[in-house]
Parts: C-alpha cells; sequence; structure tokens
C-alpha cells in the first residue's frame, strides 16, 4: 500500500470509528442506591461480592449501598435480553437487628431461585460502594476484584480469591494485623513480621492485645496493601455526604 492510500485509509478509519463505537460498543448500565439506619458499633457482612467494591466510614449513623451493574460486551440488539442480563445479578441488603447487616450478591437460578453467587456472571460487571459508620465491624468475603477498605476504626476480616485488597488505615490507631496471601506480596505501612512462602506467598504478622483494632486479610492470587493516613490527612479529610 503506497504512503497517500495509508494516510486516506487511516483518515477513513477514524471517521467511522467514533460512529461504530456509538452503535456497536456503548456501555450499558444501571446503578441503584439504597439506604439503610444502622446503629454505630454494629456488624456488616459482605458475602459474594465481585468486580470492585468499596468501603469508606463516615459520620452518619446509616449505611448506604451504591450499584453500579455494567455489561462487559456492550449493547445487544435486544433491550430486553440486556435488561434480562442485568437483572439476573442482585445486590440484597437484609438487616436482622439494628446493628448486625448482611450485603449479599445474588444469582438467579434456572429454577426461579435467587441462590448466592458462584461462578457465572452473564458478562455483567458489578461495581459497589458502601458507605457505613467508622467504627463498623467489617466481615467481607469477595470473589474476584479489587477491595478497598478507608476511614473504617472496626475490626476489619476480608478475603478474596483473586485481586487486591488495600486498606487506608488511620495512623492513629494500634493495629494487629494477620495478613496472608497465597501467591503475592504483603506491603505494609505498619511494623511486623514478614514470612515468605517458596518465593511465592506472603504472611505478614503484628499482634498486639485487645482494644487495638484487629485486621484478618486473605488473599489467593493477588496483593494486599496498608497504607496509614497521616493524623494530619485525618483531620483535612471531608466527610462523606451523598444528597438525598
Amino acid at each position: 500500500m503506497s504512503h497517500k492510500l495509508l494516510v486516506v485509509f487511516l483518515s477513513v478509519l477514524a471517521a467511522t470509528l467514533p460512529l461504530f463505537g456509538a452503535d456497536e460498543f456503548e456501555r450499558t448500565q444501571v446503578t441503584n442506591t439504597e439506604r439503610l439506619d444502622f446503629a454505630p458499633g454494629g456488624i456488616i457482612r459482605v458475602n459474594g461480592s465481585y468486580g470492585s467494591l468499596s468501603v469508606e466510614g463516615w459520620d452518619r449513623p446509616e449505611v448506604e449501598i451504591i450499584v453500579t451493574k455494567s455489561l462487559h460486551f456492550g449493547k445487544s440488539k435486544a433491550q430486553d435480553q440486556d435488561k434480562l442480563r442485568l437483572d439476573s445479578i442482585k445486590v440484597v441488603a437484609n438487616r436482622t437487628s439494628p446493628s448486625e447487616l448482611t450485603i449479599s450478591t445474588m444469582l438467579a437460578s434456572r429454577h426461579g431461585k435467587w441462590v448466592p453467587f458462584r461462578s457465572s456472571t452473564g458478562g455483567v460487571t458489578v461495581d459497589a460502594e458502601i458507605h457505613l459508620p467508622r467504627d463498623t465491624r467489617l466481615a467481607i468475603h469477595h470473589h474476584t476484584g479489587y477491595v478497598f477498605v478507608g476511614g473504617v476504626t472496626g475490626d476489619i476480616e476480608a478475603s478474596a480469591g483473586r485481586g487486591d485488597i488495600v486498606l487506608m488505615l488511620p495512623g492513629s490507631v494500634s493495629y494487629s494485623i494477620d495478613a496472608k496471601t497465597r501467591l503475592g506480596i504483603v506491603s505494609s505501612d505498619f511494623e511486623g513480621s514478614v514470612r515468605s512462602r517458596y518465593l511465592m506467598g506472603q504472611r505478614f504478622a503484628r499482634t498486639l492485645a485487645p482494644p487495638a483494632q484487629q485486621l484478618y486479610l486473605r488473599m489467593g492470587f493477588g496483593g494486599i496493601t496498608l497504607k496509614a493516613v497521616p493524623p494530619e490527612a485525618e483531620a483535612s479529610a471531608p466527610v462523606s455526604v451523598s444528597a438525598k
């Protein structure tokens, strides 16, 4: 192909790509927000989540759950099919008491029942953002993807099969840490002992007696990162507020 023909071809391609992207690859997604009253010092369990999970503490006696579901491969020709795929995944909040809440990712089964998430997602990506009282205790069981926790001063248990776990922790708080990966590294701003296993997984430990905040973290394939937020950053950090 001559130089002139190449220039013409690239010009035509550049002109048609935006139209092609708009028609064939426009992202299909839906966002839902749920708010629940929740007593400080309670426990929240997050079961079966996948994709991106962000949990942040705030100074309000309530929980806010923002879930965005998207399709991996863009819009299909039949909008009803897109809706069915998005509706096949549900994030359900079940409050068993004023201070106990379970947030579960559920999958529609072939028998018309809702079951805990296992493996098939139907090409649906889920991004969840949760705001909760700062002193909430957390128990997170994540499948694959990214887990972020920031501004939470209650005990934290978090596990994931594949991805990354990142905790932004107030540097003014004492922590007892048990963090372990099967394949990946543990990076910590806090002092502790590191032990590697066959140059693959790592275990990071720091044992302090209560009332130190307890951190129990497990990752299959991926990393665990513990970052210390300095006191001056804590004082200047804005309080998360969502419009009602």
